[in-house]
């Protein structure tokens, strides 16, 4: 008798640790992004992989920074197949934007219903998409246009040279937002130097290959836009681009686009501090 008391009273026991436990973990008031403080950063990477792997550190980094200890960024990221994509690009190129807006929209929602508080695109030109991508989400999309050229604005620059895709270079959904909301003048390489560029970028920079003749080159085209059209300073516009050409190789400031996009997310991310 007092054995399956004692046995009954343990089982009770245990059952009503186990019931505890089970409410602690079901019922419990979450903690969100917004309680804790801190901004889900929603990424739309692997256009190429290969600045995506720069963005993730330096987040984590200037987090690390601004917090101290082990504290790093919040980062909810989805990794585009960049071999696939480069198909949807080329059809692009053709005049039929529909498969590729179809890649960057399915990537925009998956990190939406995974939680994210914002995106950001981690490729200068894809940011093309952002308005379209906007008009689909509830949540923010920070321009990469936008983050680049508040930090020329405050720089005091006027004139600034623009490098990056041909897409990039030549379209205006990057330099007429520069121009029209942050008022610079944006100037840009030549037809053969811009060819030139664009073919380093996905021919070796999106591969992970980085040469220094390429460097010179750049650099070369860099020097004639300072001479000849006035550039005060110089925008990498290609996410890739700062992984070759540093400061150290110019003598006029550079506008790391991939350093100020993020940058500018973690800022969002930590609402201002």
């Amino acid at each position: 008798m007092i054995i399956t008391v004692r046995r009954n009273f343990i089982l009770s026991v245990f059952w009503v640790i186990f019931m505890m436990a089970g409410y602690s973990y079901a019922d419990s008031p979450k903690t969100d992004s917004t309680e804790s403080g801190m901004k889900v950063i929603g990424v739309i990477g692997g256009v190429s992989w290969v600045s995506s792997i720069e963005y993730y550190r330096l987040m984590n980094e200037m987090v690390g920074n601004k917090l101290g200890g082990l504290h790093s960024a919040k980062i909810l990221m989805y990794s585009i197949e960049f071999g696939e994509f480069s198909k949807d690009e080329r059809l692009a190129s053709e005049g039929n934007w529909g498969p590729l807006k179809e890649t960057m929209l399915d990537a925009a929602e998956r990190l939406e219903r995974g939680g994210a508080d914002f995106i950001i695109i981690c490729s200068n030109t894809m940011n093309s998409t952002a308005d379209i991508i906007q008009e689909n989400v509830k949540i923010p999309v920070l321009h990469i246009a936008d983050a680049v050229g508040a930090k020329v604005k405050a720089s005091g620059i006027k004139t600034v040279a623009l490098l990056g895709t041909m897409f990039t270079m030549e379209e205006p959904f990057y330099r007429n937002r520069l121009e029209e909301k942050y008022g610079l003048k944006v100037v840009i390489p030549d037809k053969s130097e811009r060819k030139y560029i664009n073919d380093i970028i996905f021919d070796e920079l999106c591969a992970g290959k980085f040469y220094s003749e390429s460097r010179r080159v750049f650099v070369r085209i860099i020097n004639r836009l300072i001479k000849e059209n006035g550039a005060e300073g110089i925008i990498l516009g290609c996410t890739e681009i700062p992984l070759l050409v540093k400061q150290k190789d110019v003598n006029v400031p550079i506008f790391d686009s991939t350093a100020i996009h993020a940058e500018a997310a973690v800022n969002y991310a930590l609402c201002g501090r």
